[in-house]
């Protein structure tokens, strides 16, 4: 694994942990987490601070939060991930802003539609939230599920983007 630069930001009332890669943006981690969030995610990683390597996505995600941003423009790094994580996180790419979909129709869309458990894994191990938005996705009875934020930060950016 090659060094992640990364930075503490504020957003909002809370912080959050950003990595890149000189190729791209790896981590966006949860509200008000440490850096060992990070470090489950990259436990080979050599960490670095960042200068300038997470800046691009720092000030989208600001205006993300300002309600002026409702798609991201952002290289983004894989980590190494099964054919299933892969298809899975790209299905996550295309639920719109404002919109959810519940485990079934993203495992449809990811073309895994026998394996909703394992979808459903897979949307828990993803390393880039909010940029890949998998605090969209909800159970097929409409409750919130679960999310690695937790549900109160999965809650505040579903009323976020519904208010928009």
């Amino acid at each position: 694994m090659p060094t992640l630069y990364y930075s503490r930001n504020t957003f909002g009332k809370h912080t959050s942990y950003l990595a890149a890669t000189a190729q791209g943006l790896c981590f966006v981690g949860s509200w008000d987490q440490d850096l060992s969030e990070l470090e489950k995610f990259y436990p080979q990683a050599t960490l670095q601070v960042a200068t300038t390597q997470t800046q691009r996505a720092a000030t989208q995600l600001a205006a993300y939060f300002a309600g002026q941003q409702h798609a991201f423009d952002l290289p983004i790094v894989w980590p190494t991930a099964t054919p299933l994580q892969q298809a899975v996180w790209q299905a996550l790419l295309q639920v719109p802003y404002g919109a959810t979909v519940d485990y079934t129709a993203l495992a449809q869309q990811a073309g895994y539609p026998d394996a909703v458990r394992a979808v459903a894994s897979a949307v828990g191990k993803n390393p880039l939230l909010i940029v890949v938005p998998c605090h969209r996705v909800v159970r097929k009875d409409g409750q919130l599920g679960g999310y690695r934020g937790g549900l109160a930060m999965k809650q505040a950016l579903l009323e976020l983007e519904q208010a928009a």
